[in-house]
C-alpha cells in the first residue's frame, strides 16, 4: 500500500473526519451474523488470512483434524514476509529482535498449547500445538520454548527481513526515545500532550524521516508506510477457528506482537482465554487488537461463556467490547485509542465478527469466512469511524495540510 505525504499527515490528525463521526454506542449488525449452518465445514479468521482459507477448508472437506485445518491457514501469514505483524518479517522489539507468540486449543481432546517470546522459529502456531501434544505443560516461553522447538526438529532462522530491519533502524534513529516504558491510556497517571505541543514540527519531522529512510535504503514507494509504522507502532495478529461438519472445533492465534515493544512483552495472543479459546460444546473465539485490554477481560473466554448462557455470537462479542469500555468508565478521550476485534464461531455454525470501530466506508472492519464459499464479511461494531493511532499526536493546523 502506498502512502502519499498528504494521506499520511491526514492519518495523524486527531480532528480527522473519521473521529468526527458519531461516537455513540451503536452495535451495528451489518452482515456479521448468519443463521445456524449445522452440518457444514466452516472456517473463519482475521482478514489477513483470507487467501489461505481454501487450504484450511480443504483439510476439513477431506475429513482432517480441525486444528490441522486452522494451522494450515495461520501459517500463511507466518510465512509471508510482507505481513509485518505475524511470523517472518514481523516488526521487532525495541532491540531489533522479532519475538513471536501463539496459542491453540483442540476441541476434541480439550487440550491447549501456547508459546511466548519465541526467537528464530517461524511456525509458532505449530510449535504451540507441539507443546500441547508432547508435554504435560500448556505454555513455554523464551529460550526454553526455542530449545524445545529445536529438539522437535523446527528449523531456526533470522525472522528479521531486510525491510523490517530497515524500518527498525528508522525507528531506532528517530523515535526510540518514544518507547513503551511510560504509562498507557488506561493508567490514571497518563497525561495527554498539550494541544499544539508538537504539531508545528510534524511536517518537518516527516521530511527529516523521509531523508533518513532514503539513506537507510528503504524503497521510495515504501517510505511513507515505514514512517507511519515508526511513529504509530502497529499491532497485528491472526486468529482462526474451525468447525467440522461433525461438530468438532479448534482455534489458534499467532502474532509477532506490538512493534518496538519492551523485550519479553506478551500480549493476549499466547494467553488461553484471552487471544484464543475453544470449547466445542459451545464454540470458539479469538481476538486481534489491543492485547493488554483483552487480557484484562479474558475476552475469548468471556465470549464463549456468554454463548453458553444463551447469547448469540454477535451479542456475546459486543458484551466483551462493552467490558473494555467499562474499564475506561466510558471515557472516549482514551477509548478512541483502543482497537479490538473478536472472531466468534458457535457450535451450530452461527458466527460473527465484532469490532470496537466500524472502519471507513472504503475499508470497513471485516473478517474472512469459508463455508463452501470464501468471502469477506463486515463486522458488527460499537463506534463509527476508526480508532486514533497511538501515541497521541496533537492536531495538525489546517493551514499546514
Amino acid at each position: 500500500m502506498k502512502f502519499s505525504r498528504r494521506d499520511f499527515i491526514a492519518t495523524t490528525a486527531i480532528g480527522t473526519a473519521s473521529l468526527a463521526l458519531d461516537l455513540k454506542t451503536q452495535a451495528q449488525a451489518g452482515t456479521s451474523t448468519k443463521p445456524a449452518r449445522a452440518g457444514k465445514n466452516i472456517i473463519m479468521c482475521a482478514a489477513n488470512g483470507f487467501e489461505y482459507l481454501d487450504r484450511g477448508h480443504a483439510v476439513l472437506e477431506k475429513g482432517g483434524d480441525t486444528l490441522d485445518a486452522v494451522i494450515e491457514v495461520v501459517r500463511g501469514p507466518e510465512e509471508d514476509p510482507n505481513d509485518d505483524s505475524v511470523g517472518y518479517g514481523g516488526l521487532p522489539n525495541e532491540e531489533g529482535v522479532v519475538e513471536l507468540d501463539a496459542s491453540c486449543m483442540h476441541g476434541p481432546t480439550r487440550l491447549a498449547g501456547s508459546v511466548g517470546g519465541v526467537h528464530d522459529i517461524m511456525h509458532v502456531a505449530l510449535l504451540a500445538k507441539t507443546v500441547m501434544e508432547h508435554t504435560g505443560h500448556v505454555m513455554l516461553v523464551g529460550e526454553g520454548a526455542k530449545r524445545f522447538a529445536i529438539a522437535h526438529g523446527f528449523p531456526t532462522m533470522n525472522l528479521l527481513t531486510e525491510h523490517s530491519r530497515k524500518v527498525w533502524l528508522l525507528w531506532k534513529e528517530t523515535m526510540s526515545n518514544q518507547d513503551w516504558w511510560g504509562p498507557g491510556p488506561a493508567s490514571p497517571n497518563f497525561k495527554f500532550p498539550p494541544d499544539g505541543s508538537h504539531s508545528e514540527n510534524l511536517q518537518e519531522r516527516i521530511r527529516q524521516m523521509e531523508k533518513l529512510a532514503e539513506q537507510i535504503g528503504i524503497e521510495p514507494e515504501r517510505r511513507m508506510a515505514a514512517i507511519h509504522k515508526v511513529i504509530y507502532p502497529p499491532t497485528g495478529t491472526i486468529n482462526c477457528s474451525a468447525l467440522k461438519a461433525n461438530g468438532e472445533m479448534s482455534g489458534a492465534t499467532t502474532t509477532s506482537g506490538l512493534s518496538w515493544k519492551i523485550p519479553g512483552r506478551l500480549g493476549d495472543s499466547p494467553i488461553i482465554g484471552a487471544g484464543c479459546y475453544c470449547d466445542q460444546d459451545i464454540g470458539a473465539a479469538g481476538a486481534t487488537g489491543s492485547g493488554e485490554e483483552n487480557i484484562k477481560i479474558a475476552g475469548a473466554h468471556t465470549i464463549v461463556e456468554n454463548m453458553r448462557r444463551g447469547m448469540s455470537p454477535k451479542d456475546a462479542g459486543i458484551d466483551a467490547l462493552k467490558r473494555i469500555i467499562r474499564n475506561y468508565n466510558g471515557d472516549m478521550s482514551r477509548l478512541k485509542y483502543v482497537s479490538m476485534k473478536f472472531y466468534i464461531l458457535r457450535k451450530d455454525g452461527e458466527y460473527a465478527g465484532v469490532s470496537m470501530w466500524s472502519g471507513t466506508k472504503e475499508q470497513p472492519s471485516k473478517f474472512a469466512i469459508h463455508d463452501g464459499t470464501k468471502r469477506f464479511e463486515n463486522a458488527a461494531f460499537l463506534y463509527e469511524g476508526e480508532p486514533q493511532e497511538w501515541p497521541p499526536e496533537p492536531q495538525v493546523p489546517a493551514a499546514a495540510m
